[in-house]
């Protein structure tokens, strides 16, 4: 889950001219509203009205039975790829496609709105203000990065399902008083508790994956410590409120509510190409490679790159302009300053280039040995830089054969490739006699750890499979 963009500025420490504990109706509502005006425009509201207006009316049956019938709720869906859930001051409730794509039924959608009203009408902010945490003022001046951090960090002060938001004392109180608002809107608590477990399996596939791949795990969401699977209380608290549950002769069944998620975008905002299985295309460069199967694919500002399970080999692949009479042996020489230990001219998908190991390259794990390849696009005018670094690498470079066959792999698009290189969205099917998660893995574009990913979506995790007639999410 690499970031993609360098935040460039985050809070801003001004404080609150006024103390929260004594703020009014009007400047609560005012302060929410001045910070939705800024997430809005940062982040971006998920384009279709359709969904949108379905969410706001969950929301609103939910917010229907909240204590603080005072507020005028605003429930909106960001675009944004993180499992993630938040609330401001003044009744501004947000849920990212990466959430809803995560959700199985309405009365789990319930659930996650009604926590977070119980943050909102709980004054939860205002609250753990009162206890010297010095809340400050909020100024979302950040760039956008994978996972949404800057959201993170509001959420740290406002409210959510976020890495260290509330502590656990209010996090149960949270889940306790929205079960009771779902429950008197209609829906079962027990769906609260399905969607904990789903945000908990979610952090533990992360904690896996960081530790195969050698890196920190990016928990964002912290419901491993504040609900540990030893610990009954929450659920307790949550089905306490069963005995408040209303019949609600309208609900949308729980195939209905997929149906609605049909579509529904998957993955980052903001990338340079889409990946299919192990091979990476993009569209407007109109290029294509393959890299190793089980590596795993990030895009930056700067290129993209392709790092191994165990985190101890990249490649990388960037671009530049070349100049009139450059050819790809001077770009590695001259404007590169590539100290080539062996090098020849060759071509690769009928471009000219110049495929090479070159000694004390810039790498990710400082200077390394590096196999490289220029090759020079002469319709575009662009140069493409191929770079294969190891971490432990001296003078021979381990994973080789694997650089060698990503290099010889680099070429043109065509027609079906365009086709392919859509981006991917959440596609509802049947499950037919047969089918297994293990099936909808191999053949779903996602790059690594597929069948934990499409299990703890369809909240099959960690062994679970579907049932024949059952809908379910995969990636397409």
């Amino acid at each position: 889950m690499g970031k993609f963009l360098t935040i460039i500025s985050l809070l801003l420490g001004c404080c609150f001219a006024v103390p929260l504990h004594a703020m009014s109706l009007e400047e609560e509502t005012k302060l929410g509203r001045e910070e939705h005006r800024k997430i809005v425009a940062q982040v971006g509201v998920y384009k279709d009205p359709q969904l949108q207006a379905y969410v706001n009316k969950v929301g609103q049956r939910v917010a229907a039975e909240s204590s603080r019938q005072e507020l005028e709720y605003t429930f909106t869906i960001l675009n944004d790829p993180a499992i993630n859930a938040m609330a401001l001051p003044g009744g501004f409730i947000y849920i990212t496609r990466g959430m809803l794509a995560h959700l199985n039924s309405e009365a789990e959608l319930a659930a996650v709105l009604g926590h977070e009203l119980a943050h909102v009408t709980e004054k939860h902010a205002i609250r753990r203000q009162q206890r010297g945490q010095g809340l400050q003022a909020l100024n979302v001046l950040a760039a956008i990065a994978t996972g949404q951090q800057a959201l993170y960090d509001l959420g740290n002060l406002f409210g959510g399902v976020l890495l260290s938001g509330y502590s656990r004392e209010f996090e149960l109180e949270a889940d306790e008083v929205g079960a009771k608002y779902m429950a008197k809107a209609g829906y079962s608590p027990e769906a609260m508790i399905n969607t904990i477990e789903i945000l908990k399996a979610k952090d533990r596939v992360e904690i896996k994956q960081a530790k195969q791949e050698g890196r920190k795990p990016n928990v964002y969401h912290g419901f491993l410590s504040t609900h540990p699977d030893n610990d009954t209380r929450y659920k307790e608290a949550i089905r306490a409120s069963k005995r408040l549950v209303i019949q609600y002769d309208e609900f949308i069944k729980a195939d209905e509510f997929l149906r609605r998620l049909n579509g529904l975008t998957y993955g980052p905002n903001r990338q340079a190409g889409v990946v299919r299985g192990n091979r990476f295309y993009h569209p407007r460069l109109g290029i294509k490679f393959a890299f190793p199967k089980s590596w795993h694919f990030t895009t930056d500002p700067h290129g993209v790159t392709a790092t191994s399970q165990n985190g101890e080999a990249t490649f990388m692949v960037s671009t530049a302009r070349y100049a009139q009479g450059m050819t790809p042996k001077k770009a590695a020489d001259e404007a590169l300053g590539l100290e080539v230990r062996e090098g020849r001219a060759i071509t690769i998908a009928g471009m000219p280039a110049y495929v090479g190991i070159a000694d004390r390259v810039s790498s990710p794990y400082g200077p390394r040995p590096a196999r490289f390849a220029v090759v020079f696009d002469e319709v575009r005018r662009t140069a493409y830089l191929l770079s294969g670094t190891g971490q432990f690498d001296l003078r021979k470079i381990a994973n080789d054969q694997d650089f060698i066959a990503t290099i010889f792999s680099f070429d043109r698009m065509d027609g079906n490739d365009f086709r392919l290189a859509k981006r991917p969205k959440v596609q509802v099917v049947r499950a037919e006699e047969g089918t297994t998660m293990e099936q909808l893995a191999a053949d779903s574009p996602i790059t690594t750890y597929a069948l934990d990913k499409l299990r703890v979506m369809n909240g099959l995790y960690p062994k679970g499979q579907p049932e024949p007639g059952q809908l379910i999410k995969i990636i397409n």
